[in-house]
């Protein structure tokens, strides 16, 4: 069945860096578009930006020019370096198949990301 984890999220200080992970499995991860999404206290989860089954970066919301997306498709691996990062980046991060529906909505646990002085 799809299993999606995530991991790297902490604490960071703003203007610091944080490189998240997801191991992806039990569907064909080469073929999906693969993205990460946010979700911050009291709002709804959103896109932060995508990437492409051949590795072309899509942003989704403003500001994510700090953020750069990558993946390995031979370890069924997608990556988000994030850099800059602002208080207003604090969330719990996923990874998912964009359109979620992919993927039948299914959803990781996420990692958290604490952006504070």
């Amino acid at each position: 069945q799809v299993q999606l984890v995530e991991s790297g999220g902490g604490w960071v200080q703003p203007g610091g860096s944080l490189r998240l992970s997801c191991a992806a499995s039990g569907f064909n991860f080469g073929n999906e578009y693969m993205g990460w999404y946010r979700q911050a206290p009291g709002t709804q989860r959103e896109l932060v930006i995508h990437i492409t089954p051949g590795g072309s970066t899509v942003l989704s919301m403003s500001g994510s020019g700090r953020f750069t997306i990558s993946r390995d498709n031979a370890k069924n691996m997608v990556y988000l370096q994030m850099d800059s990062l602002r208080p207003d980046d604090t969330a719990v991060y996923y990874c998912n198949s964009v359109p979620t529906s992919r993927l039948g909505d299914y959803w990781g646990q996420g990692t958290q990301v604490t952006v504070s002085s």
